[in-house]
């Protein structure tokens, strides 16, 4: 569900700002199942954008805008 506070086109502008810098987050992955991602915010597209693992493992993790507008990635830092 939607949760009140800013917009799309606001959340967009605001992770674009992020590019390129150290980023903390929850990501609320359903049946109570959090997690916490600390990585860096590597790609912005249209739809979603891309956030490496900081540690040695370069995992990439794809969230899109939606996801932090519902509230299921909520970030930190």
């Amino acid at each position: 569900m939607r949760k009140a506070g800013l917009g799309l086109n606001e959340i967009k502008t605001k992770i674009l700002s992020l590019k390129g810098t150290e980023v903390e987050m929850n990501i609320n992955r359903g049946r109570k199942k959090i997690d916490f991602f600390s990585g860096i915010v590597t790609d912005v597209y249209p739809s979603v954008f891309t956030v490496v693992e900081k540690d040695g493992n370069k995992n990439i993790q794809t969230f899109s805008y939606y996801d932090v507008l519902c509230g299921n990635v909520v970030f930190l830092k």
